[in-house]
């Protein structure tokens, strides 16, 4: 069971990374999940504290998320089109079989939601770049935070890999 317990923390903790990227997963959240099945093995004792911390943690960021995009677009002059719009843009590139739609997807959106609230393109330009500045710093943080879950399950398996196997 604790074999099983350890590949599906580790599916946990590489679909986390993933969903660092994509809005669809929630990145953070998932890779706490992988730790936290580390965890529940019986190989690696209980840490509740460190379990705590690091959901807090990855509620935080998850959160955060949503808010940093928005931070950016109001900082540029954006309305809620243009976050409307960066969120459909979003969906589009992930779907959009051209390289680099997760990233022209959100930026265009914004530009698109905020010129259909009849602002001028100059304005419009300026807000799709707040929002877009906004989008890659969550999603930079969420990455970090992943990538560091990652480095705590491979610390931890490390430390237990005897027991465990």
């Amino acid at each position: 069971m604790d074999i099983f317990l350890v590949f599906v923390g580790l599916l946990f903790i590489i679909l986390g990374l993933i969903g660092s990227f994509l809005p669809i997963l929630p990145g953070p959240p998932l890779s706490w999940i992988g730790l936290l099945l580390l965890y529940l093995t019986n190989a690696v004792p209980n840490n509740w504290m460190f379990l705590s911390i690091t959901l807090i943690i990855a509620l935080l960021v998850f959160t955060l998320d949503y808010i940093i995009p928005a931070m950016g677009a109001k900082k540029f002059g954006g309305t809620k089109a243009g976050m409307i719009g960066t969120t459909i843009g979003l969906f589009v590139g992930i779907l959009a079989p051209i390289p680099g739609g997760i990233i022209i997807g959100p930026f265009l959106g914004a530009f698109l939601g905020e010129l259909s609230n009849k602002t001028d393109s100059q304005t419009a330009l300026k807000a799709a770049f707040g929002s877009f500045i906004g989008f890659i710093t969550g999603t930079f943080i969420k990455f970090i935070v992943s990538v560091v879950y990652l480095g705590f399950f491979i610390k931890i398996f490390w430390d237990y890999k005897e027991i465990l196997f």
